[in-house]
């Protein structure tokens, strides 16, 4: 798995303004057709189990997923983040969450270098979620070294992130806010948009999901750095077309991920950054900042101000990933092979001794459209 034949998602998605005129084939123009014809292709197969297309059902006192102590920042309020959803196609359940994972060894994995996953480490237990079949489910309700855990990607905005879920699982509610996912948990039917990680609509409305970090990297990067990490199957109980993805490709770069245009128009936009280039963002109580994830990883350091606090955000060479940290004042600089000297004492990225704040990839038109006030550091 040569990394100089596989190019690395950091590498193919820099190229995203040059492919800016990549278009679909044999799509139609519109950008909704398009996304209507992609859909259908997700869509719950006859051998799969009838998805439901109703309401989701709302029970203040039904299990709920763990919560943050304090809520995130938010831009908009929840009432009208809640009514900027709008149905992406299918219907409640109509992109099946996997319930029942099956995972294997890193000897017996089918993927190639280059493939995209989503890692995720946990009291030395390390798992690998490959995007070629995240793209079909967008849900994983898993157990991580014995914690009951969501792992969550949305395909139209990038983001892989993860949720604990205590006694619940999370499901796909078939609608979207500002083209991300707006998950629903079976518990109390309250609806998340995946990026705020805050309820808009039911019981734990205004109330915030505690999370945990998700890398994503490539296959070849993870297995080197964990090679005893299992990794998801397309063992999944349902009949899906896993290694064709539905908007396009990443290695290299094509489809959707590449061009400019987005399926549906974002809550806010900004001509700043090319919409599908990826930033590194957090957000924090008080408010949101983000960071070029191709300028972090060739500088290694960068700083910048949000809600009144200093942040440093440094690079991790290995899996090709970046880490922010509140700064309090002190002093980071590299001394390379992913160290990092802070106020004269040497940490790895992942433990520079700092508060730690947790962030994760996404396009850059899904994070502005979530938060226009956001600091972005390009």
């Amino acid at each position: 798995m040569s990394s100089d034949r596989n190019p690395s998602r950091r590498r193919v998605l820099a190229t995203g303004a040059a492919l800016g005129a990549v278009g679909f084939a044999g799509c139609l123009s519109d950008s909704r057709a398009r996304f209507s014809g992609m859909i259908g292709r997700l869509r719950t197969t006859d051998d799969d189990q009838p998805s439901s297309h109703g309401a989701i059902n709302q029970d203040p006192d039904g299990p709920h997923p763990l919560l943050a102590d304090d809520s995130l920042h938010l831009a908009y309020d929840e009432d009208h983040l809640a009514s900027s959803a709008l149905s992406g196609g299918p219907g409640v359940d109509g992109i099946p969450s996997i319930d029942d994972p099956d995972f294997t060894s890193v000897d017996n994995a089918d993927l190639a270098g280059d493939d995209p996953v989503f890692g995720v480490v946990r009291d030395g237990e390390a798992k690998a979620y490959p995007q070629s079949v995240l793209v079909w489910h967008e849900i994983v309700n898993d157990t991580l070294a014995g914690d009951p855990v969501a792992v969550t990607y949305c395909p139209l905005t990038g983001t892989a992130q993860g949720f604990e879920r205590g006694e619940t699982e999370f499901g796909v509610s078939g609608q979207l806010v500002n083209s991300n996912l707006l998950m629903y948990d079976r518990g109390t039917g309250t609806r998340w948009p995946q990026v705020v990680a805050t309820g808009v609509d039911g019981p734990l409305t205004g109330r915030s999901l505690a999370e945990f970090r998700v890398t994503w990297t490539t296959w070849e990067q993870w297995a080197t750095a964990y090679p005893d990490t299992q990794v998801l199957t397309t063992n999944t109980g349902y009949q899906r077309r896993y290694g064709d993805d539905p908007y396009g490709e990443y290695a290299p770069a094509s489809g959707y991920y590449a061009n400019e245009r987005t399926m549906f128009e974002p809550l806010a936009e900004s001509d700043e950054e090319h919409p599908k280039a990826v930033v590194i963002g957090a957000r924090t109580t008080d408010a949101a900042i983000a960071f070029n994830k191709e300028r972090l990883l060739d500088e290694r350091v960068l700083t910048g101000e949000a809600g009144g606090e200093e942040f440093v955000a440094v690079a991790e060479p290995t899996l090709e990933t970046g880490y922010l940290y509140r700064t309090d004042g002190a002093t980071v600089e590299a001394v390379g092979n992913g160290r990092y000297r802070v106020d004269g004492e040497e940490a790895p990225a992942e433990s520079l001794g700092l508060d730690s704040v947790l962030a994760f990839d996404a396009m850059f038109f899904a994070w502005y459209g979530f938060y226009p006030e956001t600091t972005y550091v390009n």
